[in-house]
Parts: C-alpha cells; sequence; structure tokens
C-alpha cells in the first residue's frame, strides 16, 4: 500500500473515530473517551505517515515538506474546528490559540473552518498553495458580523547563531494604522496597517519596553513592557482583539 493510501485511510479512520466520539459525548462518556483516544491515535498516524514520505528517498527527489500553523486571531468568532482537504486537524480551537507547526507535502490545500462541534456551515473556506521547505502561519481574522478570512504569512524561523529576529502583525480589525516603537524612543517598525506584516528585524538579544503608536503621532495605543528577545530566536508579535469592544486589544508573541 502506497502511502498516500495510507493517508488517506488513517484520515478516514480519524473521521469515524471522531464522529463516535461525538455521538457518546453526552451519553457514553467512557465509551466517548475510548472513541477520542482512537481519533487522536489515527491523527497521528496521518501525521507521522507524511512525515515519513517526506523523508529523503521517499519522495520525489526528497523534497522537504511545507510546515504550516494556524492562529485563532478573529475576535467573537467563539471555538472553531478547523479541516484540511476534509480532514479535521484542530478541535474546540480558541482564540488567541496558535497551533504547532504541521507538516504537509507541498500543494494546494482546502481549508474548511467551521464553528465548534458544528459542520453545518463554514465560517471560513479558502483554498492555500504551500511550498515544500517554505514555513506558514494560516491567521483566521475579522469578525463574525463582517468578513472572516484566511491569510497567509510566510515565516523565517531560521536565525544566525547567539542573534535575534522580531516581526509585528497587525490583526487587530478596528484598529488603526500603528508605529511599533521603543518606549518612549525611536520607531522600529513604521505605519502598520491591518493585516501587514512587517518583515523581520535582526537585533542582539535583549529585554526591551515596546509600544504600539497610533501611526505618525506620540499618542500611544497599546504598551508591550518587558519584550524578552533570547539569543537563537525568532518571534512574531501579533496585535490582536479590539481597540474598541471585547475581547480587549492585546499582544500575543509566537516563536517563529
Amino acid at each position: 500500500m502506497s502511502t498516500k493510501r495510507n493517508h488517506h485511510d488513517y484520515f478516514e479512520k480519524a473521521a469515524m473515530y471522531d464522529l463516535l466520539a461525538m455521538y457518546y459525548k453526552y451519553i457514553d462518556p467512557s465509551t466517548h473517551m475510548m472513541y477520542y483516544q482512537k481519533h487522536l491515535k489515527y491523527m497521528h498516524k496521518a501525521i507521522q505517515s507524511y512525515r515519513t514520505d517526506m523523508m529523503p528517498g521517499n519522495n520525489m527527489g526528497g523534497a522537504q515538506p511545507a510546515r504550516v500553523r494556524v492562529l485563532h486571531a478573529a475576535p467573537g468568532a467563539g471555538n472553531v474546528d478547523i479541516y484540511v482537504n476534509g480532514n479535521r486537524i484542530l478541535r474546540d480551537f480558541p482564540f488567541k490559540e496558535s497551533s504547532n507547526y504541521l507538516s504537509l507535502p507541498a500543494g494546494k490545500y482546502q481549508i474548511d473552518i467551521y464553528p465548534a462541534g458544528n459542520m453545518v456551515s463554514t465560517v471560513i473556506s479558502k483554498k492555500v498553495t504551500v511550498e515544500g521547505g517554505r514555513f506558514y502561519t494560516l491567521a483566521a481574522i475579522g469578525q463574525p458580523d463582517k468578513h472572516l478570512r484566511l491569510l497567509a504569512y510566510e515565516d523565517e524561523p531560521r536565525v544566525p547563531a547567539g542573534e535575534t529576529k522580531v516581526r509585528f502583525i497587525h490583526l487587530s480589525p478596528d484598529a488603526p494604522a500603528v508605529d511599533i516603537a521603543v518606549k518612549n524612543r525611536d520607531v522600529i517598525f513604521p505605519n502598520v496597517s491591518y493585516k501587514q506584516a512587517t518583515n523581520y528585524l535582526g537585533l542582539s538579544p535583549m529585554t526591551v519596553d515596546l509600544e504600539a503608536r497610533v501611526a505618525g503621532t506620540n499618542n500611544v495605543a497599546l504598551s508591550l513592557p518587558g519584550v524578552q528577545l533570547r539569543p537563537n530566536e525568532v518571534y512574531t508579535i501579533v496585535a490582536v482583539g479590539l481597540l474598541s469592544g471585547e475581547p480587549e486589544l492585546e499582544t500575543i508573541v509566537l516563536r517563529g
């Protein structure tokens, strides 16, 4: 049996056990847990099968897989279930959460996002193309009463030895463009608008107080005290939430 066929079979079994687990969730908790463990087992097998297939000598020319993670940055959207090519990879995924990187062969994928536990209608549905050897963050953004969408950002998780890198992504749908600056000092990322990601900035490792100012002014929209930038690490600072409303505006820090 080909590894591609293995992928398909493992995902199908994982989906079947997931449906059984959902059915027994409130009827018989012990049976629910048994099927849920089987679901996790076959999801793990599917992912391992992808990784094995991507090892040198096991695929076309030993091409490297793409690495893809998901960020839930859509305030008010609630927890979601995320599917890749019809197979659920994340369950009950909450706002501000970032997944681990998943290895996927280069190619096109159908990404469907549903409200958690409800497959009646997607909140986001998009085709995404990923290239081998590249790293991506797929960010779910927007507000449910307006326009939810999925954006892909390419990550650069490598850094010269002993150095550090940082970038900023603006994902607050009602916040104006901002300047990211060292507190009471110079701007390091000017005029970053909604949905925009800056380039990475290489720095010496440090702990620094940053602030997000309304672009072109000294008005501080958000303080970012004590940002730790350690050696041999790469960071993405992401603005999420709402300037006027709940959940409130804040930043989260991702590795890579």
